[in-house]
């Protein structure tokens, strides 16, 4: 524990949000105050990810699909590496309104997405004015960046994996009306009620976000693989 808090403080996973913007409801998981930035208790972020990675890990040992979502420019990359690496989904780009509660609707945007990346080999694909393939191109390119990570997904998760809950409140509610757990980091700033394993840390700083969801997928790799690290990039590598 003295290590992995070691390294979650040379992370920066203790600096909060500037005091002025803390939520009250963060108090029980923040330390004090320190030149108008709360610090928040890396001893309760430990406890909160070794719950969260517990939960997490035991879905993936039953074939659950979780799906990772952090869409701000900080988590973008690292989102992305921890839920491929670990063979999961995500949301990397922007959250579309009515992923999780209008599936159907994101279903019909990925058949379009499949018919479009197929669209070259198409007999109508001679028939096209460069003006329409280029539209075709654009919008292709679109969905593809909205909808990559999760293309793959059969159905609705059986989690979602949250950095930022505050900004990706969308999500969180729409996880929270169809009662699907929602595992987030939740910054000084945030409600942690709203959440079902929260784990306080700092949602802003690239280590912090990497260094906590290496710690959330190790398990899940661990469960899934037999122990063997997938050789895949680590999202706490630069």
């Amino acid at each position: 524990m003295a290590d992995l808090i070691e390294e979650l403080v040379e992370a920066g996973v203790h600096f909060g949000h500037q005091s002025r913007k803390w939520n009250p409801r963060m108090k029980p998981f923040l330390l004090f105050k320190k030149s108008g930035v709360h610090i928040i208790n890396v001893e309760e972020t430990v406890r909160q990810l070794d719950e969260a990675s517990e939960f997490l890990s035991n879905l993936a040992l039953e074939g659950k699909q979780i799906l990772f979502v952090g869409c701000k420019r900080q988590a973008q990359d690292a989102v992305r590496a921890a839920a491929e690496t670990c063979g999961q989904f995500f949301v990397n780009h922007r959250w579309l309104g009515g992923t999780l509660t209008n599936i159907e609707t994101i279903r019909k945007s990925i058949s379009r997405l499949d018919y479009l990346e197929g669209l070259e080999k198409s007999p109508d694909f001679k028939k096209m004015s460069k003006k329409e393939i280029a539209s075709l191109n654009r919008e292709r390119a679109k969905l593809f960046r909205n909808l990559q990570g999760m293309r793959r997904m059969k159905g609705l998760p059986d989690a979602i994996v949250v950095v930022d809950s505050a900004r990706e409140d969308i999500a969180v509610n729409e996880a929270r009306r169809l009662n699907i757990p929602v595992v987030a980091i939740v910054d000084s700033n945030a409600d942690p009620d709203l959440i079902d394993y929260p784990i306080a840390g700092n949602d802003d700083a690239i280590r912090s976000v990497r260094i906590i969801l290496q710690n959330l997928i190790d398990p899940i790799i661990a469960a899934t693989d037999g122990g063997r690290l997938v050789k895949q990039k680590r999202p706490d590598q630069d």
